[in-house]
């Protein structure tokens, strides 16, 4: 429990997969005073991401109509939208930063280096109290460094274990696995009737630590603690050792999971190739795309009977002090998420809504009903620790190093002691 609480309020997801559509009109302006004399127009800079379409669909056109009615509204503020590739955004972002040309609003991976210094409002200086408190809790508390909150999620997910379901018929399988030995068995009942990569463990260099937390989650253990990260628990090797012994070396997780990336496992997978993986809900289009039969459920516990914690992911958006456009600021971001007018979901984009009115929307729409799923385990989410500094020099490391782990032959104690020495200490100055 002390683990799970400190990674609710100090963690950060990484980068949410899809698009953005959003209509309607805020309650409140978030102001707390203006910033510019009366009859002035105000310009904000607005950095943004923009996505290949092989990640979901554009994002480009919602943010303009967003802009289109939010300036209709405030005919007193001028939105000047920067797009930048989201591979490049972080990148982008610290350069603007150290440069001193910080944007008023930024969508991005990473702020905690910048809360830390100082650089970013918090959000209770942003929205009104109904405002923030509408925000799915879990979320929420994931973008808060030192217990107050400076990190807005936007462009939400929860992954779930996605199979082949043509592929668990011709192999005699009738349902998911509800635990790692019957994850285990299902993978080798794949194995044997032809499939290359029963299970696509994704320890590639792309997003290695968002499949690695699923499995230490479901062997109990995790990231962090309250003394700071914790990679080398025993429970933690435990689960190493699983994978190294009971699905790497078999040859149940494919030819070489320490280089699969999640783009090539998807691709896997769309192919009818892979007959498990962990996924974002981004696939669900795709695979329909695809006419692939598929189904998903949630996550196992190692001994099963109940789900595993769901990985919680996100982008954030931040808003920088050094434009002084604090009222502003507010007004756009209360436009974007107040009570009744924020729809954070696109359907065929498969992002999933982080405000608590949204999500009930969504759940009452049956046009939306393959994400609900997605939707109920928002709630119980848990984070990379990413509200630490450290955090980017640690997920760099996990990344390069956590494959040779469960290599045949690797040394999961070893790896996962050395992970924990990557940045020892919580308030680590490593910068972004």
């Amino acid at each position: 429990m002390r683990r799970r609480h400190f990674l609710r309020t100090t963690g950060l997801a990484g980068a949410g997969a899809g698009a953005l559509a959003l209509t309607g009109c805020g309650s409140g302006d978030g102001s707390d005073g203006a910033d510019g004399a009366a009859g002035d127009t105000v310009t904000l800079d607005l950095l943004v991401s923009s996505y290949d379409k092989s990640v979901g669909a554009s994002i480009g056109d919602q943010w303009d109509d967003v802009v289109r009615a939010f300036e209709k509204k405030h005919p007193d503020i001028h939105v000047e939208v920067e797009r930048v590739p989201f591979l490049k955004m972080d990148a982008v972002l610290a350069r603007r930063v150290k440069d001193g040309r910080a944007p008023d609003i930024a969508q991005g991976h990473l702020f905690a280096p910048y809360a830390e210094d100082r650089l970013l409002y918090p959000a209770e200086r942003l929205f009104d109290v109904p405002t923030q408190a509408n925000f799915v809790r879990s979320f929420a508390d994931a973008g808060r460094v030192d217990s107050v909150q400076y990190g807005i999620p936007i462009l939400a997910s929860t992954p779930r274990l996605f199979y082949n379901t043509g592929l668990f018929e011709r192999a005699g399988l009738t349902g998911p696995p509800r635990s790692w030995a019957e994850l285990r068995a299902a993978a080798q009942a794949l194995k044997t009737i032809g499939v290359p990569t029963p299970y696509a463990l994704q320890f590639g260099p792309e997003a290695a630590e968002d499949e690695l937390l699923a499995w230490l989650l479901s062997g109990g253990g995790g990231y962090a603690d309250l003394g700071g990260y914790d990679f080398g628990s025993a429970q933690n090797k435990a689960t190493l050792t699983w994978l190294r012994d009971e699905l790497v070396e078999p040859g149940l997780a494919g030819a070489a999971p320490g280089k699969l990336t999640r783009t090539q496992a998807y691709a896997q997978f769309l192919g009818g190739k892979a007959g498990m993986l962990i996924a974002h809900p981004v696939l669900l289009g795709a695979a329909d795309k695809a006419r692939l039969p598929y189904a998903h459920a949630p996550f196992p516990l190692k001994e099963g009977n109940e789900a595993a914690p769901p990985v919680g992911l996100n982008d954030w958006m931040m808003a920088f002090r050094s434009g002084g456009h604090v009222a502003e600021a507010g007004k756009f971001l209360t436009f974007l998420f107040g009570t009744g007018s924020a729809k954070t979901y696109g359907g065929a984009q498969a992002t999933l809504p982080v405000t608590v009115t949204a999500s009930d929307a969504l759940r009452a729409d049956r046009s939306q009903r393959k994400l609900w799923k997605f939707v109920d385990q928002m709630p119980d989410a848990e984070f990379h620790p990413v509200g630490l500094r450290s955090w980017p020099k640690v997920r760099s490391a996990v990344r390069e190093r956590i494959g040779k782990a469960v290599a045949p032959g690797g040394n999961p104690a070893q790896v996962l002691e050395a992970l924990d020495q990557v940045s020892p200490y919580i308030s680590s100055p490593s910068g972004v």
